[in-house]
């Protein structure tokens, strides 16, 4: 008999936009904890407790029923009322709870008890209006003032919290109910007469409000049958987007599961007077406007729904910095790392207005300028974020190439700076083969081939553009740095590169995952592809989970270890379409698979941010690292990059044209993509594995004259041009 596990937090979180409600999985906020309802990175609600007549109910049962939605069920202790004792398990309480702007909050009670009853149904809410960075660090502060104040009339309860000018209110009133609310020592009570058999219901509204506006709760009620604001614009999201079907039913949901989750974090961010709506990084502490996540699920996504790559363009190159500010790690023309709207960076005693230590996404802005054109065929993304594009590209030769030697470093000149810029930025990620930190500026080995990317799919948008000697300029930059890179990071007796050089140009040869985003950017000659790749699948790197981020054989490897031997699904969708970019599809389907069927253990099939890098036999299953994000921007992304992967899709909108180059694995028989936009083209496309191994597609709709079969490699070698070792 086979036993289905399923691995997941031990919490309940539900959001929408700016809104994020997390609780213990009897929907309950303890206090002191890291749950509450927060909004703008604030946490508006830190402690809420239900009880019955001064009693805490029991916990039955709880979860999350969709992004945005959860229910509990609760019964009641032996209780003493005034009428006599009532037994315990004869009442329930189902609490159920959906998010929109603010929240709504559905209390049911019922008696199964022969006689009637009375109780004190009582809601316990405190709010410390915390900053959310110190509700992480779990070091608060209390800064400003907060007054609350009752409305017997209105029924409602409103507390503001005011510091200067930064100001934050919940409100919370009580409804349909026919029994009125009363507040006192802390708590909304109500005294609720239950018939035979008998139930009673009340809503409380939770409206949130930043100082500026309010975002009120949904006025309906949950699971009346008529669709809630949320369930519309999902139906809408899932309308416009690409779907995939496969007789691979695990793999469908997989994929449908990834759709959901990117809706699901789909967040309004306002930049230079517009709103735009670009992926959140994850749930619950990176609900906010990050670059190279931000970018990097935009590039993911780029075939599913452009639409958040154009809007990334917009929302980042509306944040890119203009002056130098140590403080923030800024210099012109760099990508922001991260905006956040709490306290904390409205008073600016973090740097986080916005912060821009990051390395790489002033680069991964370019990929994905040059991604998103490619993928709509819409000009105008050239020449309107053309300016922003250039600052990018003098940013890196003038601030990302430190000392004029050809290479991409970073080190922060920043008090509360991040010491590690690159996607491993946890302090410790960058170590030794001894396991000591690596100190001083560093030259990552990926940053360089972001570059190398950046610059040739520049050239490509110069040379569209008629500039041909700033295109020949930018490819001979690439090919500058093509060998260069190729001659110091290499490690010809490893067969490996460097995962970076230290302050003192020295190699750093610990085996990670770095490497594998160098295939992805294609800085690899194609005569050291396969030995790279075939160090990326030893069996201290591929766990069987997938490829760990540090090999399970240096003295710093932890499975456990956030950045030091986890496996993170992103990194390896990234490396996956790297195999698959040098010809190597077989390596890119086994990915694929350890991947997908960690992603079959998850919760509900989320993926989560990262989970540990334990070796897999038959006796064991992923394990969830502690704290990870879930849902996760590009956790769930990285779905995409494997199918990308595994289908070789490169569209080439500007030219009307969708380049494949399929090689199905074995477990995966066929695949349908139905409603695949390129520019203002849109197909449906199955693809299908042949018993000899080779796979075949047909163009179901759509001009099939469009839909042409060419090489990754060809891909990777027309956009190189003349860049060899």
């Amino acid at each position: 008999m086979t036993v289905k596990i399923q691995v997941g937090s031990p919490q309940i979180a539900i959001h929408q936009g700016h809104s994020v409600l997390l609780t213990e999985t009897d929907g309950q906020i303890d206090s002191p904890s890291d749950k509450g309802l927060f909004f703008y990175d604030t946490r508006l609600v830190s402690s809420w407790r239900a009880y019955v007549n001064g009693a805490s109910w029991e916990l039955l049962n709880g979860a999350a029923t969709s992004a945005f939605a959860a229910r509990v069920f609760m019964t009641n202790p032996p209780i003493l009322t005034e009428k006599g004792p009532v037994a315990a398990h004869t009442l329930g309480l189902c609490l159920t709870r959906h998010i929109h702007g603010g929240v709504h909050e559905d209390l049911d009670l019922t008696n199964q008890n022969d006689a009637p009853v009375r109780i004190a149904l009582e809601i316990a809410v405190r709010s410390d209006f915390a900053d959310l960075f110190e509700v992480k660090s779990g070091r608060l502060v209390r800064r400003g003032h907060v007054s609350t104040q009752w409305s017997d009339d209105a029924q409602r309860l409103a507390t503001t919290y005011r510091n200067a000018a930064f100001e934050r209110t919940i409100a919370i009133t009580c409804s349909n109910t026919t029994c009125p609310a009363v507040y006192a020592n802390g708590r909304i009570a109500f005294s609720v007469d239950l018939p035979p058999h008998g139930s009673w219901h009340t809503c409380l509204r939770y409206d949130l409000s930043d100082g500026h506006h309010v975002y009120t709760a949904p006025g309906e009620c949950y699971g009346t049958g008529q669709p809630t604001l949320n369930e519309v614009e999902l139906e809408k999201w899932q309308a416009s987007v690409i779907k995939l079907e496969s007789s691979n039913n695990g793999f469908e949901r997989f994929f449908r599961q990834a759709i959901d989750d990117l809706a699901a974090l789909r967040l309004p961010v306002r930049a230079a007077g517009e709103t735009h709506t670009v992926p959140a990084a994850g749930l619950p502490w990176f609900v906010a406007l990050f670059g190279r996540d931000t970018l990097i699920s935009s590039l993911q996504t780029a075939f599913v729904h452009a639409e958040f790559a154009t809007a990334t363009l917009a929302a980042l190159g509306a944040w890119q910095a203009t002056e130098r500010d140590d403080y923030r790690d800024a210099e012109p023309g760099k990508i922001l790392h991260e905006l956040r709207l709490g306290e904390l960076a409205a008073l600016k005693l973090v740097p986080h207005t916005p912060y821009y230590g990051s390395a790489d996404a002033t680069p991964l802005y370019l990929i994905a300028l040059h991604t998103a054109w490619m993928a709509t065929g819409d000009d105008s993304l050239l020449t309107r974020y053309l300016p922003a594009a250039e600052r990018c590209l003098t940013w890196i030769d003038e601030f990302g190439d430190r000392d004029g030697d050809g290479f991409q470093e970073y080190e922060t000149r920043s008090s509360a700076g991040l010491e590690n810029q690159s996607w491993k930025d946890s302090g410790d990620a960058l170590v030794y083969p001894d396991g000591s930190l690596v100190k001083g500026p560093k030259a990552l080995c990926e940053l360089q081939g972001y570059v190398y990317d950046a610059w040739l799919r520049m050239a490509t948008i110069y040379d569209h553009l008629g500039h041909g000697a700033k295109a020949d300029a930018l490819r001979g930059k690439a090919d500058d740095l093509f060998r260069k890179f190729n001659e110091v990071f290499w490690d010809e007796e490893a067969g490996f590169y460097a995962f970076a050089l230290d302050g003192e140009k020295n190699k750093v040869m610990s085996v990670a995952s770095n490497p594998g985003h160098c295939l992805w950017s294609g800085i690899v000659p194609e005569d050291r592809a396969r030995r790279v790749v075939a160090r990326l699948m030893q069996p201290d790197m591929f766990s069987g989970w997938g490829i760990r981020t540090l090999s399970s054989d240096h003295a710093a490897f932890n499975p456990y270890a956030y950045q030091k031997g986890a496996v993170w699904p992103h990194d390896n969708g990234m490396i996956a379409q790297g195999m698959q970019r040098y010809g190597f599809a077989a390596e890119a389907g086994t990915v694929a698979k350890a991947i997908f069927e960690a992603g079959e253990f998850f919760a509900l099939g989320k993926m989560p941010e990262l989970y540990a890098g334990l070796t897999r036999d038959a006796t064991n299953f992923p394990v969830q690292y502690l704290g990870a994000n879930v849902p996760q921007a590009w956790a769930a992304g990285s779905i995409f990059s494997l199918v990308q992967a595994m289908l070789g899709l490169e569209p080439d909108a500007p030219a009307r044209k969708l380049y494949v180059d399929p090689c199905l694995p074995v477990w995966l028989k066929d695949v349908t993509l139905r409603a695949c936009r390129v520019g203002d083209q849109t197909f449906d496309i199955r693809f299908w594995r042949e018993d000899d191994g080779t796979t075949r597609f047909q163009v179901l709709k759509g001009d099939a004259a469009a839909v042409s079969a060419r090489s990754s490699a060809a891909a990777r070698r027309l956009l190189a041009g003349r860049a060899t070792v």
